[in-house]
């Protein structure tokens, strides 16, 4: 998802409850506060010896020790609020990729990615994800690309059943 993509889903959701599903289950508690958002400007060689360039927006959540038990989740409204006051500071690279920064004691600090999203009962439920690591130049430093295991590939002889 792409933070005008963000920014479009939580106008049409406004009056909607934002929760976050940083791993399958689990939410981010209602406590959470928006506590920076980062215009990251990624310039980068892989290890085949090419240069690249992207921006990514990186929105951190933070729990509020002091608001443990709190059961109200932050609005869509207001979350776009924040993040529109942001942007009247510092303006966002719109089709950049947003992710979300979090962790908490039994959740290691990531920055997670919108897996997909999910609208029940007055709430915008973000499904967040991690993204593995990968070598982008395989082709240049001999790593084959996985095989096509799906069932149309998988004939007698083939090798792959």
């Amino acid at each position: 998802m792409n933070t005008s993509e963000l920014f479009a889903l939580l106008e049409q959701h406004k009056n909607a409850a934002l929760l976050f599903e940083y791993s399958p289950g689990q939410l981010v508690g209602a406590n959470y506060h928006i506590t920076e958002v980062k215009h990251v400007v990624i310039d980068a060689v892989d290890c085949g010896a090419r240069a690249d360039a992207w921006n990514e927006t990186v929105i951190q959540l933070w729990e509020s020790p002091e608001e443990l038990g709190k059961t109200e989740y932050m609005s869509a409204y207001k979350a776009l609020g924040i993040l529109k006051k942001v942007g009247s500071m510092r303006a966002y690279d719109t089709q950049a990729v947003v992710r979300f920064e979090y962790g908490n004691s039994l959740f290691h600090t990531a920055q997670l990615f919108v897996n997909d999203y999910e609208i029940k009962e007055n709430q915008l439920l973000l499904k967040l994800a991690v993204a593995p690591t990968d070598c982008k130049a395989k082709d240049v430093c001999g790593v084959p690309e996985p095989a096509d295991v799906s069932a149309a590939s998988c004939s007698p002889g083939s090798g792959c059943c």
